[in-house]
Formats: structure tokens, C-alpha cells, sequence
């Protein structure tokens, strides 16, 4: 079997998994609206500005993707699959399979997010082209950085305590690029307030999934 059909079947594996149980997509999308509801009326997000309303919403898709996305790796030593795994598939294939699992998961988490928070607040997209990159870019980053943690805390003893306090460090300067190119999203700014950032987010999401392919294989075969 080549490289790519044992990428492709890894990921097909896990997403069967998720539309049988359809646990992690039902969770996720009550928690974000949920949170939504909680943030509009107790906070009056309309009446906020830009850059509390940019920070708000990347804020929910953090913790929404906190609540799941370590669960790929997670799922499978709860199922006591995880040397079945490593039997079948080497390490490469499983990364890249669980990646484009979790870029798929997020993807769904932050158009979501994106969507509703938009429609309840009213803001106007001035750049939608940069909020296409920006989700994309966003999500990326994210599946990057919680597919290799996950990876690591599936083989911690208190799986669900570690995973947070190892991504959150992580995430932060993640998040902070991301607050600051969605403002120009919505408030459609100059091109050079948010070009380094842009660059940047872009930076960060190739040395994190580059990082992730190259440090993997001694974590599976550890």
C-alpha cells in the first residue's frame, strides 16, 4: 500500500468513527453555541469594539478545539488500538492521516464560529478574501499544534489535565496573530498593519506541521 492510501486510510478510519458516534461534532458545536449565546447576551458583544470582538471569537475556537482535538490519538490508546496502529501504518502516514483529520475538524469548528458569531453580532466582512486565508491559516495552525501534543499526551497517565496545560503555551502566539489580522478582516485597515502578521501566522504553520513530521517518528516508535 503507498503512501498516500495508508495516509488516506487512517484519516478515512477516524472520520467513520466520528459519523458513527458523531460525538465530537455534537459537542463542539453545542459548546460553541452555547458560548455564543452567553457572549452576546451577558457581554453585549455588538456593543463591543473590533479588536475585544476579534479576541472573543478566536478565544472560543481555542477552547472549542481544546475540548476534542487531542482525541485522535487519545481514542486510540483508550481502545488499546495504538500497536495495531503502528502495525499497520508507519509513522509518517498516521501523522499525515490524523492532520488532515483534525485540519477538517477545525476547519468545521472555526467557519462555524466565524458564521454564527457574524450573524449575531452584524459585522460586516470588509476583506473576505482575508478571512478565507485567515481560517485556513487558523485552523492549520491549530491542527498542527494539538495533532503532535495529542500524539504525546495519549501516552500520559492523566491524558485530559496534561493536554491543556501543554497547548495552551503554545497557542498563545498563535492566537495573538490571529487577533490581530481578523481586525483587519472586519475593520479592512491598510495592507502593511497586516501583512508581517499575515506572513507570520504562515511562518508559524509551516515550522509547526514541519517540526510535527520530523519529531513524530521518535514519538511513535517510542
Amino acid at each position: 500500500m503507498s503512501f498516500q492510501s495508508q495516509s488516506l486510510a487512517v484519516f478515512t478510519k477516524d472520520f467513520r468513527l466520528e459519523w458513527r458516534s458523531r460525538f465530537g461534532v455534537s459537542t463542539v458545536l453545542a459548546f460553541i453555541a452555547s458560548t455564543l449565546l452567553i457572549v452576546l447576551f451577558s457581554l453585549r458583544a455588538d456593543l463591543l469594539s473590533v479588536s475585544v470582538q476579534s479576541g472573543l471569537v478566536w478565544i472560543i475556537i481555542l477552547f472549542a478545539s481544546l475540548t476534542t482535538l487531542s482525541r485522535v490519538f487519545v481514542s486510540e490508546s483508550e481502545r488499546g488500538t495504538m500497536d495495531l496502529l503502528r502495525l499497520n501504518a508507519p509513522s509518517t502516514s498516521v501523522l499525515i492521516g490524523k492532520l488532515a483529520y483534525n485540519f477538517l475538524f477545525t476547519l468545521l469548528i472555526t467557519g462555524t464560529t466565524f458564521l454564527l458569531f457574524a450573524i449575531m453580532v452584524n459585522m460586516p466582512v470588509v476583506r473576505p478574501a482575508l478571512l478565507l486565508a485567515v481560517v485556513m491559516l487558523g485552523s492549520s495552525g491549530l491542527a498542527g499544534t494539538t495533532t503532535m501534543l495529542g500524539a504525546l499526551v495519549s501516552q500520559a497517565v492523566r491524558k485530559g489535565a496534561v493536554f491543556p496545560v501543554l497547548a495552551l503555551p503554545l497557542l498563545i502566539p498563535l492566537m495573538l496573530l490571529l487577533v490581530r489580522v481578523t481586525q483587519a478582516v472586519f475593520t479592512g485597515g491598510e495592507s502593511a498593519s497586516y501583512a508581517n502578521d499575515l506572513a507570520a501566522l504562515v511562518g508559524f504553520t509551516g515550522v509547526t506541521i514541519s517540526a510535527s513530521i520530523l519529531l513524530f517518528d521518535n514519538l511513535w516508535e517510542d
